[in-house]
């Protein structure tokens, strides 16, 4: 029996703000515990809440860019429930008011080419606390740092159909977020974390099957792997004879499989009201339509861009423009005259080889623009190889030395002279006649070792387009 996936994903966004969404509280990563705490955020009795106006402006800009209808008057509730790190025994979130809603986005994957997942909705709501459990002790502590942190959720369709899919709906969502400039999107400090709803049908059944939810899922790679798991294992479930049980479930990272957490009813119940402190939150139509001008390229026009005014093949200049700081870069050094092939494969490259091994933020590794503009003119110009290039790119990670002043210290130019090759060549051939014979006995792979002996002469500089011209002119007069 052939199954058909049906996916719907949750998915929690914190945003860029310095303060928490209804107090003065600092949003900064990595504080003590509960150092970002106040009456508010503690759930302390009397402590009402004032809502951060960048939050629902946010949310709009957001909206907008997801082809959402945005209500101009959206209302917070209160959702009830007991656990240890929700301070108030509620969460200050949106019920039947969300302030975003019938949105869509385009998706492209391999298995399914073009297609449009829709978003039901996007709300506004608080993020909870977190629970410490201290290894070798049954005991847990409470961090109450990101309580009251603000988060957008963004609930899609179930029109995803693949794990693949799942991962792209995700990376576009987080390339849009921080394009727009409405979060950061570091997934290691929790601003992106996702919920997985799977479930199975039978291939032409318009009924769902029952669906599973895969709970904080804190990387695209862990999307695709738990979604995957997930559809497997229902399948042989499925296949076994045996009933597919709506629960929630956790994905372990180390073991790569899905565990239960807890059984789920067909609907949680959690007593949603009105929340009572805090009023409307209305928006003008004046506002939205300053957003929607002021709207950034977005990361798929930005793709197109590049495809038609600088050549990139479709994969390239999705890469570079899904992150807004690479892609200015990018450009930055486009418009110091570099070939933009040549500019994208040491940015997309070196540069992000760079940056994922070392942690650092382009910010961070401080690389000019400029400079590594100029690296890929000579390396067009074939002044100095692409191995030699690489020799220099370090170097200038190190230093503010241009290229030009580390090729000239470390008399690092290509040697393309003809007639200094020719000689060289020459010299090669005549002290290995054996090979010279079997080059024309037609075993013409030998070509290789006399490349590689001249490239060892002119320590690493020989031009190979010219010594392999040079050397096949030689052996074969």
């Amino acid at each position: 029996m052939e199954f058909e996936p049906v996916i719907g994903l949750e998915i929690h966004l914190q945003l860029a703000t310095a303060s928490k969404i209804f107090c003065s509280c600092s949003t900064e990563f990595g504080n003590p515990p509960n150092a970002n705490t106040c009456p508010v955020c503690l759930g302390l009795p009397g402590a009402l809440p004032v809502l951060n106006r960048n939050v629902p402006e946010f949310a709009a800009q957001l909206g907008i860019a997801l082809n959402c209808e945005v209500r101009l008057d959206s209302q917070f509730a209160r959702k009830n429930y007991f656990y240890p790190d929700l301070p108030k025994a509620y969460q200050i979130s949106q019920f039947d008011r969300p302030i975003c809603e019938n949105g869509w986005l385009d998706v492209e994957t391999e298995s399914r080419g073009k297609s449009r997942i829709g978003i039901t909705r996007i709300h506004m709501e608080e993020d909870a606390g977190k629970l410490v459990h201290a290894e070798g002790s049954t005991d847990s502590l409470v961090d109450l740092n990101r309580a009251g942190v603000p988060l957008l959720e963004i609930v899609s369709e179930p029109d995803v159909r693949s794990a693949e899919e799942a991962k792209v709906y995700m990376e576009k969502i987080h390339a849009i977020a921080t394009t727009i400039g409405v979060s950061v999107g570091d997934m290691e400090k929790g601003h992106l974390r996702c919920d997985a709803n799977v479930s199975l049908r039978p291939c032409g059944q318009k009924e769902f099957g029952t669906r599973t939810e895969t709970k904080n899922l804190n990387s695209f790679r862990f999307v695709k792997q738990a979604i995957t798991y997930e559809m497997q294992r229902q399948r042989e479930e499925i296949l076994d004879g045996k009933t597919i049980v709506q629960e929630t479930r956790l994905w372990d990272t180390d073991r790569k499989v899905t565990f239960s957490m807890r059984s789920k009813e067909e609907a949680d119940e959690y007593r949603y009201f009105p929340d009572p402190d805090l009023p409307l939150v209305r928006l003008s139509p004046e506002l939205l339509e300053t957003f929607r001008k002021n709207l950034p390229e977005l990361p798929e026009a930005k793709q197109q861009r590049f495809m038609k005014e600088h050549g990139l093949s479709a994969y390239d200049a999705e890469v570079l423009s899904a992150d807004k700081e690479i892609s200015a870069y990018f450009e930055k050094i486009l418009s110091y005259g570099a070939s933009p092939k040549i500019a994208c494969n040491w940015v997309i490259g070196e540069l992000t080889r760079v940056m994922n091994e070392s942690g650092k933020s382009l910010d961070e590794i401080k690389l000019s623009p400029e400079n590594l503009a100029d690296l890929t003119k000579f390396i067009e110009s074939g002044e100095i190889s692409n191995k030699i290039a690489k020799t220099i790119f370090e170097e200038m990670l190190n230093s503010t030395k241009t290229p030009a002043q580390i090729i000239e210290e470390k008399g690092l130019k290509q040697v393309s002279d003809a007639g200094e090759l020719g000689q060289i060549a020459d010299e090669l051939l005549a002290a290995n006649q054996q090979q010279v014979e079997q080059y024309r006995a037609g075993k013409t792979k030998v070509i290789g070792f006399f490349v590689g002996q001249m490239m060892k002469q002119t320590r690493g500089k020989g031009n190979p387009a010219v010594i392999n011209s040079l050397l096949k002119e030689k052996l074969d007069g």
